[in-house]
């Protein structure tokens, strides 16, 4: 698969999902949304889809794009799926061309919220709530990364087509956040959010503090482990090939 194709189903399938659970977060987010009843979709040319929807207050998403929409969003490209999340182009509108309105005031204020979760700085990361927000999204953007990069990224299905089925439970204690990725044994994964019922293997992080600080680079993992701040414990190579695969996301998102 191209380097675009790549970019183009982690930007909409492991980034702007996130947007679902950014509502649930953000009391901003939440207020922002609260009154929208609109559905989105995305559709790649010949390639993939995803609808987003807004009702009663809450945000679903959903990939490949099911139920109907009220606006429907072309893209000749993933290259030009890409081009639209770095703000460099503008989608090709099939639908709802009564919501354009919506899709070019109201909408962007919502994925700029998602943006100002993913992207940290020194000065927000000082702040607790944010910090929790931020390694909440973070989380979720990896395990979601994983079952993308397995399917298209040439390392991430390399390493999948060796990976041993099982669960791999990710949790930062004590209260959460938790993911978890179901490997099928033939290459494939999901993932989910919350605590699957018999996890094969479990990685742990001692605070929201220490998963936060290794997802902005800010602390060495192996490191951590030594210290007993991150453990691994079940089928360990489910953790290892997973890390593996993970360092492919900033090959791809920045």
């Amino acid at each position: 698969m191209s380097y675009d194709t790549v970019k183009a189903h982690l930007n909409l399938n492991a980034v702007l999902r996130n947007l679902e659970n950014l509502c649930k977060l953000d009391p901003e987010t939440a207020s922002l949304i609260h009154s929208w009843d609109i559905a989105v979709r995305f559709t790649v040319l010949g390639g993939m889809s995803a609808r987003i929807g807004f009702q009663n207050g809450k945000c679903t998403f959903q990939s490949p794009a099911q139920e109907p929409a009220d606006v429907v969003l072309l893209f000749l490209s993933d290259k030009h799926l890409n081009a639209m999340f770095e703000e460099r182009s503008n989608p090709i509108p099939l639908k709802g061309f009564k919501h354009l309105g919506f899709l070019k005031t109201e909408f962007p204020k919502a994925t700029k919220q998602l943006e100002y979760f993913l992207k940290p700085t020194p000065a927000l990361l000082e702040d607790e709530a944010y910090v929790h927000v931020n390694t909440t999204l973070s989380l979720y953007t990896a395990a979601w990364s994983v079952c993308e990069l397995m399917r298209f990224d040439p390392v991430g299905r390399q390493i999948g087509a060796q990976m041993p089925a099982g669960t791999l439970q990710l949790s930062v204690l004590p209260e959460g956040p938790h993911a978890y990725i179901r490997y099928d044994g033939r290459g494939g994964a999901t993932a989910g959010i919350g605590v699957a019922k018999t996890p094969s293997a479990v990685l742990t992080f001692e605070s929201c503090q220490t998963a936060n600080a290794l997802f902005n680079g800010k602390l060495d993992g192996f490191g951590a482990i030594a210290l007993g701040n991150i453990k691994m414990r079940g089928m360990i190579p489910l953790v290892e090939n997973t890390n593996v695969i993970l360092d492919r996301i900033p090959v791809y998102l920045q």
